[in-house]
């Protein structure tokens, strides 16, 4: 990373447990099922395996009291997936968490930013 150019970012991740976990990739995940109403668009934008996709959304409708997706298969109706009232909530959330550290971090993101090595010159 060209430390002159590149601006340091925070990836937060929520660790409520040892198989309980939130962070950048399943809210990007959320965010992408609600824009495209499908879990596997979502995955395939991300670069993400079908069977990953439908996995962590397994993972998180199992984590919170009630499922953060919904999804509906395919056939004559056509399937889908939207986000419900409560994987919208967990979404506004952790993006909320995220707004808050990295605006609590940014002074000391700042500083250590100015400690890297200038990777160009290897000083």
């Amino acid at each position: 990373m060209d430390s002159e150019t590149e601006r340091p970012t925070l990836r937060l991740r929520i660790v409520f447990g040892q198989d309980a976990m939130l962070g950048p990739g399943k809210a990007e995940l959320l965010e992408r099922i609600d824009r495209t109403g499908s879990i596997s668009a979502a995955g395939r934008e991300m670069g993400m395996s079908y069977k990953r996709a439908w996995l962590l959304v397994g993972t998180m409708n199992t984590m919170f009291r009630e499922p953060v997706v919904h999804s509906a298969r395919g056939g004559s109706n056509g399937g889908g997936a939207t986000l419900t009232p409560l994987g919208a909530e967990v979404l506004r959330l952790y993006r909320a968490v995220e707004t808050t550290a990295s605006a609590a971090g940014a002074e000391d993101i700042n500083r250590l930013h100015g400690l890297l090595a200038d990777m160009a010159t290897g000083k």
